[in-house]
């Protein structure tokens, strides 16, 4: 069986205002903006610095957050890898010791994932269609 492999292309970090965090990360790193979201689980906003999307996210209740924290626990709270197959990579985690956490596919859905914590706990999660901003295969050539 060959392998299927991710791509880091997302950080999701929990704040307690993602306006003012997002300004932060504009202002020292060069970061732009792709989005604002208002939604039931979350609001946040969604930086890109041309290869990785940041999602800076006020949650709304503690159901999200993983065992022993709250929404008003702020720090990293997950990251994401694009990879070219859901299923298969769901099969390799499972078998490696990972957990279904949360998320499913859902139709032709553009803007999904599936979280799963590692053996420590750690949540991530898999997409196959990536996040804005995000470019799967880097940063782009300079004559792009």
């Amino acid at each position: 069986m060959t392998q299927a492999k991710g791509k880091l292309r997302h950080l999701a970090i929990s704040v307690p205002d993602p306006e003012k965090a997002a300004a932060f990360y504009m202002s020292a790193f060069g970061m732009e903006k792709v989005t604002s979201v208002k939604a039931d689980l979350a609001d946040g906003v969604y930086l890109t610095d041309g290869t990785i999307n940041v999602a800076l996210l006020r949650y709304k209740d503690d159901a999200p957050m993983g065992e022993g924290k709250t929404k008003d626990w702020f720090g990293v709270h997950h990251f994401g890898f694009w990879v070219d197959d859901v299923k298969e990579s769901q099969k390799q985690i499972e078998a490696a010791g990972g957990k279904w956490f949360m998320g499913e596919m859902e139709g032709d859905n553009v803007f999904y994932e599936l979280k799963f914590s590692d053996p420590n706990g750690t949540i991530f999660d898999i997409t196959h269609n990536g996040w804005g901003g995000a470019r799967k295969d880097g940063p782009a050539p300079e004559d792009e």
